[in-house]
């Protein structure tokens, strides 16, 4: 199977995100952050019946390690879009998720660095 395509199709042949996903926001298993590691298993990689090309993409995509918000960049799909696949493709066994236990989002120091550095840099 070749490698995904580096461009992004034109907009008027990209599906809308809403038919990408069902409808749905989120994904069958745990919730993944754009910084979830994601990488493809064997299965994964052998087993390509029932699978919409968008998944089959990211499955290829991740033969090596990768974030959610590459895969994003990389095959030019939304970010939620994304986030909603790798959690179905997580869930069936197609892909390994590191999901990180610690969420920096609640750490209140995290946070006030983050406010420093960005007033640092503006």
């Amino acid at each position: 199977m070749d490698a995904p395509s580096a461009d992004p199709p034109p907009l008027d042949l990209v599906p809308r995100p809403f038919l990408i996903t069902q409808g749905r926001t989120q994904g069958s298993s745990e919730a993944i952050a754009i910084e979830t590691q994601v990488v493809a298993t064997e299965r994964g990689l052998t087993d390509y019946r029932h699978t919409t090309f968008e998944r089959r993409d990211i499955v290829e995509l991740c033969r090596e390690p990768l974030s959610v918000a590459e895969i994003s960049a990389r095959l030019g799909l939304h970010l939620n879009v994304v986030r909603v696949l790798v959690a179905d493709l997580y869930a069936e066994g197609r892909v390994l998720a590191h999901i990180a236990e610690f969420d920096a989002s609640r750490d209140v120091d995290t946070l006030r660095r983050v406010i420093r550095g960005l007033r640092a840099i503006s």
